[in-house]
C-alpha cells in the first residue's frame, strides 16, 4: 500500500512541478517533442507506403512481364546511350508471341502519352492517354463500372471509341451520363463506351483515374506507332511466369534475331522490380529519420537531465523535510524519476499530436497511415529517455544528506 500511495504522491508532485514551471517543461521538452514527431512522421510514411505498394501493384496486372525497349530504372547504372539505339517495339510481335509461347495466356499491346480531352466547352489537362488492344483490361486487372469494352473488331477498323476513368468522368460530365457522347481527342470525335471503375494514386503520387483508353489502331492513326509500344505478357500463375520468363526471352531473340553472342536489344521488365525500389526508399526514410530522431531525443535527454540537477538543487530543503518526516530514499528518487518521466511524456504528448497533423497534411500529396503501435512507441521511448536521464539527479537527490538539506539556503 505504501509503493502504491509514494507513486501516487510522487506522480501528483510530479505534475505540480509541471504546472508551476510550464514555459521551462516545454522548453526542456522541446527536443523530445521533434524526436517523438520525426518518429512517428517516418513510421507513418512507410506504414503508407506498404499499404499503397500492394494495390499500386494489382493496377499493373498479375503475373505479366512487359516486353519494351527501355528498362525500368531501378538502381544501379542506367545505359541510356546504349538503350536509345535499340530497334522499337512493333505491333506484329504480338501475334508472334501468342503463337510461339506455351505458357502465356495473353498477350495485349499499349501505346501512351499525355493528352487533353474537351467536350461541351470544358477541357480536361494531363490526361493518360492508352492505345490499346481488346483485351487489355484483362491483363491490367481492370473493371469496367458502366457500359463496355471496346472489342477487337473495333481494334481492328480503327473505331474511334473510348473508355473513360472516373476522374475523367467527373470532370468532364458531372452529373451527365457518359455513354454515347461524343468527346474531342486528338482533333477527333471519339464515342464514349464504358467507364471504368475507380482505381485511386499509383503509389500514392498518379492519379491513375485521369486516363483514358481508345482502340490502339485509333492511337496509331492520330499518333503514329512507330515508337513507345509496350506488349505485356501474362501468365496464369508465378510457376508458369518463372518458366515463361526465359521462353519469352527466346521468343524475342527469336523475333529480334539476335545473334547469340549480342546481349537482348530488348528489355523484360515486372512489376515485383518496383518491390526493390520500394524497400530501398523505405530504408533510405528509415535511416535519415532514425538518425535526426535519435540525436533530437539524445539532446533532449541531456536537456532533461539537466533540467531535473536544477529542479533537485531548488528542492534540496524539500528533500530535507521529507527525509526528516520518514521518507525512504526509493521514495525521494521515485519522485523525482516520475518528474523526468512527466516532462518526456508531455514532449510524446504533443509530438504525436504534431505528427498526426503532420500526417494527414503529408497523405493528401503522398501517402501516410499513423497506426496505434507507432504512438505505443513513442510513449515507450519517452518513458525510457526519462528513466535513463532523470536516473543520476533522482539519484542525488536520494542520497542527499537530510541535515545538509535542511540547511540549505
Amino acid at each position: 500500500m505504501r509503493i502504491l500511495n509514494s507513486f501516487t504522491e510522487g506522480f501528483k508532485i510530479a505534475l505540480s512541478a509541471l504546472k508551476t514551471n510550464k514555459i521551462r517543461s516545454i522548453l526542456t521538452a522541446l527536443c523530445i517533442i521533434i524526436g517523438i514527431t520525426m518518429v512517428t512522421i517516418v513510421d507513418s510514411v512507410t506504414t503508407g507506403m506498404d499499404i499503397t505498394f500492394e494495390k499500386s501493384m494489382s493496377m499493373m496486372g498479375q503475373n505479366v512481364v512487359y516486353v519494351e525497349k527501355w528498362p525500368w530504372g531501378m538502381g544501379g547504372e542506367y545505359k541510356w546511350w546504349e538503350y536509345r539505339n535499340r530497334k522499337e517495339m512493333e505491333l506484329e510481335y504480338v501475334d508472334q508471341i501468342r503463337e510461339y509461347s506455351r505458357y502465356a495466356n495473353n498477350v495485349t499491346a499499349a501505346a501512351n502519352r499525355g493528352t487533353s480531352i474537351r467536350y461541351d466547352g470544358k477541357t480536361a489537362e494531363n490526361v493518360g492517354l492508352s492505345g490499346t488492344t481488346a483485351n487489355y483490361l484483362e491483363i491490367q486487372g481492370l473493371n469496367i463500372a458502366d457500359g463496355r469494352m471496346f472489342v477487337q473488331e473495333e481494334v481492328r477498323s480503327g473505331a474511334k471509341v473510348a473508355v473513360i476513368g472516373n476522374t475523367l468522368n467527373e470532370s468532364l460530365f458531372e452529373l451527365e451520363n457518359p455513354l454515347g457522347k461524343r468527346i474531342r481527342l486528338g482533333g477527333q470525335k471519339f464515342i464514349v463506351v464504358g467507364v471504368l471503375e475507380k482505381q485511386g494514386k499509383f503509389m500514392g503520387l498518379e492519379d491513375t483515374d485521369n486516363r483514358i483508353i481508345i482502340p490502339i489502331s485509333a492511337f496509331g492513326q492520330i499518333y503514329g506507332l512507330r515508337s513507345g509500344i509496350q506488349i505485356g505478357v501474362q501468365f496464369p500463375d508465378q510457376a508458369a511466369l518463372r518458366e515463361g520468363e526465359y521462353e519469352l526471352e527466346g521468343i524475342m531473340r527469336r523475333i529480334r534475331q539476335v545473334d547469340a553472342t549480342e546481349d537482348n536489344d530488348f528489355a523484360l521488365n515486372k512489376p515485383e522490380a518496383f518491390k526493390q525500389q520500394l524497400e530501398g526508399m523505405k530504408a533510405g526514410i528509415y535511416a535519415v529519420g532514425f538518425i535526426l530522431s535519435g540525436l533530437s531525443l539524445l539532446i533532449g535527454g541531456i536537456g532533461v537531465m539537466n533540467i531535473m540537477f536544477v529542479s533537485v538543487r531548488e528542492r534540496t530543503k524539500e528533500i530535507g523535510i521529507r527525509k526528516a518526516v520518514g521518507a525512504k530514499s526509493w521514495e525521494i528518487m521515485t519522485q523525482f524519476l516520475l518528474e523526468a518521466i512527466a516532462i518526456c511524456l508531455l514532449g510524446g504528448i504533443i509530438g504525436v499530436a504534431l505528427a498526426g497533423g503532420l500526417t494527414i497534411l503529408i497523405n493528401q500529396a503522398f501517402v501516410a497511415v499513423m497506426n496505434v503501435s507507432v504512438v505505443v512507441l513513442g510513449f515507450s521511448i519517452c518513458t525510457i529517455v526519462g528513466v535513463v536521464f532523470g536516473f543520476i539527479p533522482a539519484y542525488r537527490a536520494a542520497k542527499s544528506d537530510p541535515i545538509e538539506s535542511l540547511r540549505f539556503e
